[in-house]
């Protein structure tokens, strides 16, 4: 219990592996975020990371004091367990789901949450699994590894020193993975059909060879597109119901409710993320497991021994009593508290009306489109043109602005796209940092994987977000509207800054690769 005394700031950034680390120099993580609020940073990173706010810092510390004072009365680890248990109804509340619908598995990133995916797969299915992800080229850099129950980091988020890309014991054996990348190696992006060929006929070889299949489907990418489609996916389902088992990548949460509970009501495990869009502190991750699967989980027999560094026992649900029991008891408090943070966050975005986050999310993102054709320098990529679903609520429109940046008569690629988002951010480096600090989303190669190319092109990302919506709210319509238009504007000095940075920018060569890497 001493731990929770530590000063909150620690906290919110332990428990989690080597991203979550704070630059002692600079005092940020390497996406450029701090664990304390700083509203003097422009913040349109949410495709990304982002920095805690004031409202979610608050509610980490009213959390903290509370926890204290249930420890006194019962004891820190049930205290602890009672506590993630009311988190667990409090998400399915927020996204308005029914306790018998889905059960929640905690984690501390987006990343341990698909090796739970992998580990919940096998039970059901059986050990033998070939994984099939699906736009490979646009999830988390550490896909490559938990695809095929491999340590993706030199650390777990428990403190246990791993060796990344090795065999995580008990849970690889047997398990290979096939990448399907979203783009081409021209950089252009595969259209529905070509997409949903691809998968079909990898699920077929896979299913032909004789393998179970886990199907990673991306929900959506880091530009915010999605694949394959609904169609494919119920093709897929229909002709092989029990050797393929669905798993979404929505640690983006760009999706609306009903669409989250569409995929659990279809029997989808689908993983999910307090950050990104909801803009909670990184780390943060969970697991939507179907309602139906419980008992069939909880009867599991043994876990696999290097399984058992990357989770606890209250990470799993109260109703799942056999499991749970396998699981070391640990209070990772880190993870908790970035989580209440993220609840917080939710919470305040779904309490805006309905009217207004539809309302709020189109006046932005129809001003960000002009601000960005106005810009010399800036091309924006195309939005993925796919069929109108009622299922995705005020989130069927664009939330992710990718562009690609051009200087010199050239298009930048990744090196140098790099150095402009770390001098727009306000750090010093080849560049002279921007005037006014500003976060957005990293670069993101296109067409080939970064490793394959020194210097591939790339595209930056402005995100709105769920915070743009929440602190725009407010009952009074004329209130509302300036907070929005203030909001506008912010992003329009984020693409001014942009254009400033290149305009001295004459002498950019490529280099300073570590950054964000």
């Amino acid at each position: 219990m001493a731990e929770l005394f530590v000063p909150l700031d620690r906290l919110l950034a332990g428990g989690g592996d080597s991203r979550l680390a704070v630059s002692a120099a600079s005092g940020l993580n390497e996406y450029g975020c701090q664990p304390m609020p700083c509203p003097e940073t422009l913040s349109f990173s949410s495709s990304t990371a982002t920095s805690i706010s004031q409202r979610a810092y608050d509610r980490a510390q009213m959390a903290r004091e509370d926890m204290m004072r249930s420890a006194i009365d019962i004891g820190i680890e049930a205290a602890f367990d009672e506590r993630i248990e009311e988190m667990r109804n409090e998400l399915r509340t927020h996204f308005a789901l029914p306790p018998a619908l889905a059960d929640v598995v905690f984690s501390p990133s987006g990343t341990d949450s698909q090796l739970q995916a992998l580990f919940l797969t096998r039970k059901l299915l059986g050990p033998e699994l070939v994984t099939v992800v699906v736009a490979a080229d646009q999830t988390g850099s550490g896909t490559v590894n938990t695809a095929r129950g491999c340590h993706f980091s030199a650390a777990t988020a428990n403190g246990g020193r791993v060796q990344k890309g090795e065999p995580i014991a008990g849970l690889a054996q047997a398990v290979t993975s096939v990448a399907l990348p979203l783009f081409d190696e021209t950089g252009e992006a595969r259209c529905y059909s070509a997409s949903d060929l691809n998968v079909f006929e990898a699920v077929e070889r896979a299913v032909t060879g004789g393998s179970k299949v886990l199907l990673q489907v991306m929900d959506s990418s880091k530009f915010g597109w999605r694949a394959p489609s609904d169609a494919c996916l119920e093709a897929i389902t229909a002709r092989w119901p029990s050797e393929v088992q669905i798993v979404v990548d929505a640690c983006q949460m760009r999706l609306g409710r009903a669409r989250l509970k569409r995929y659990l009501e279809r029997g989808y495990i689908v993983i999910v993320t307090g950050s990104k869009f909801f803009t909670g502190p990184p780390f943060s991750g969970a697991v939507m497991v179907p309602g139906r699967f419980a008992r069939r989980l909880d009867d599991a027999s043994a876990v696999p021994p290097g399984f058992l560094e990357y989770s606890s026992c209250s990470d799993w649900p109260q109703n799942w009593p056999s499991l749970r029991a396998r699981f070391p008891v640990r209070t990772n408090f880190g993870q908790w508290l970035r989580w209440e943070a993220a609840v917080e966050e939710i919470g305040a975005y779904y309490r805006a009306p309905d009217s207004f986050r539809m309302a709020a999310l189109t006046s932005f993102g129809e001003a960000l489109e002009r601000l960005i054709a106005a810009s010399p320098s800036l091309a924006l990529l195309p939005w993925q043109d796919g069929p109108k679903d009622v299922a995705d609520e005020e989130l069927a429109q664009r939330t992710i602005f990718s562009f690609t940046v051009r200087h010199g008569g050239r298009m930048l690629p990744l090196a140098e796209c790099r150095k402009l988002y770390r001098a727009l951010a306000g750090h010093a480096g080849e560049l002279k940092p921007a005037a006014q600090a500003c976060l957005i989303g990293q670069p993101v190669a296109l067409g080939v994987s970064p490793g394959s190319d020194p210097s591939p092109s790339a595209a930056l990302r402005i995100s709105a977000s769920a915070r743009l919506v929440s602190e725009a709210w407010s009952p009074n319509a004329d209130v509302a509207h300036r907070n929005l238009q203030r909001a506008i504007g912010d992003a329009g000095t984020a693409i001014a800054s942009l254009e400033s940075l290149l305009a001295g920018a004459d002498g950019i060569k490529p280099g300073d690769l570590s950054y964000g890497s």
